[in-house]
């Protein structure tokens, strides 16, 4: 049984090794901002933080994570980054459906702590295969910079 760091606290999670860290998050940790959209790390959906970098919930197994910190949407307006990326998200209301945007905030808020002034090319290499079904992709870019801006 696997013990997952997750936003801040350890969980002793009884399941095998295998299962996918978005299911362990969502049914037996009961963190349920992190979502379903494909299943097969295409669509940016489960997008969590793993170390402090993006990645895709849906197919990695709870036990390839070790003791590296997981963080998720709950808990990723406790950072500065995070709650920068938030306040733009709000400011400039770029949410419509709003199912994926806990997975874009994810992708975004990695990218402006590994690149804090990113340019287009930047956030297109950094937001591709976060889709988005309801196509707020102008406001998503227009957010990441008003976030780089404030920071």
């Amino acid at each position: 049984m696997p013990t997952l760091r997750i936003n801040g606290q350890s969980h002793l999670i009884d399941a095998p090794d295998d299962m996918p860290l978005l299911w362990a998050l969502r049914d037996m940790v009961g963190l349920t901002g992190t979502k379903f959209g494909c299943g097969i790390a295409q669509c940016g959906a489960c997008t969590v933080h793993l170390d402090g970098k993006a990645v895709r919930s849906c197919l990695l197994p709870i036990g390839s994570i070790g003791n590296q910190a997981i963080t998720t949407i709950e808990a990723i307006g406790d950072t500065a980054t995070g709650a920068k990326v938030q306040k733009a998200w709000l400011d400039i209301e770029v949410v419509q459906c709003g199912y994926c945007q806990s997975g874009q905030i994810m992708a975004a808020t990695a990218l402006l702590n590994a690149t804090p002034k990113p340019d287009d090319n930047d956030i297109d290499a950094a937001m591709a295969g976060n889709i988005c079904r309801c196509g707020t992709y102008v406001r998503i870019r227009q957010a990441i910079k008003n976030a780089a801006v404030s920071a």
